[in-house]
């Protein structure tokens, strides 16, 4: 019995040191070049799946969220589909009002009225939120979704996931115009839908000091993007 609760403080000391090198790694790793993108490596124990279409109120387009999903087998022997497979669920996202959540590889867009079926991007990202601004539409009739992602290998660990920076992007309905608005290196902190002004407001933080990580030592920048114009302009305010 003395040996099992020794077994279990051993295990969860191993367990806290595990988060807290976790919490310290950081999100950049500065080697000298002015490359924000790396080489990412490709994981083959992930299946590549979609999740059944959605549209959103008002638009013409159908959204198809893609993903990856992993099988965790019980044995070497087992294969996927067959009974020694774990529990499974294939579904890769979750629908809010007007916003898709998950940790997606794509979003591909298709027009109601076509067969064809275009990708968000070309590059890997992994997309966090993918939101409708309904009210702007209601308001400007401009279609807009608003992206939270990670886009590049930031802290150079070969792959893309919620470890790297984390970014704000647009584009219209159908996918096209996919645009990133929020500066490179700079981790985005929140953003809001001030409807009244049908501006798009967002806060990034920059390292300034060049640890790679983002805590109080670093510099706050505040922007906002006037969703009415045809032309998302960011623009730089100073609130303090």
């Amino acid at each position: 019995m003395k040996n099992y609760f020794k077994y279990i403080a051993l295990v969860i000391v191993g367990t806290l040191m595990s988060c807290k090198d976790e919490a310290q790694k950081p999100k950049v790793i500065y080697d000298g070049s002015s490359k924000v993108n790396v080489a990412v490596k490709t994981d083959s124990t992930q299946i590549e799946v979609a999740d059944l279409p959605i549209q959103m109120e008002g638009t013409n387009y159908l959204i198809h969220p893609v993903g990856d999903l992993r099988v965790f087998e019980k044995g070497s022997k087992s294969r996927y589909g067959s009974s020694s497979v774990n529990d499974v669920s294939f579904t890769i996202s979750n629908l809010g009002e007007y916003e898709i959540t998950g940790y997606l590889q794509n979003l591909k867009f298709q027009e109601v009225n076509s067969d064809s079926i275009r990708p968000l991007s070309d590059k890997p990202i992994l997309i966090l939120t993918a939101t409708y601004l309904k009210a702007v539409a209601d308001k400007t009739q401009n279609k807009i979704m608003v992206y939270t992602l990670t886009d590049s290998d930031t802290n150079k660990d070969g792959k893309i996931d919620t470890g790297d920076i984390k970014t704000l992007y647009l584009s219209d309905i159908s996918g096209q115009n996919f645009t990133k608005v929020s500066t490179d290196l700079e981790e985005l902190v929140d953003w809001s839908l001030i409807e009244s002004k049908s501006r798009l407001y967002f806060r990034t933080i920059e390292d300034t000091n060049q640890n790679g990580q983002f805590d109080k030592n670093d510099v706050l920048h505040y922007n906002y993007i006037d969703l009415g114009l045809k032309k998302w302009e960011v623009k730089n305010y100073k609130p303090i």
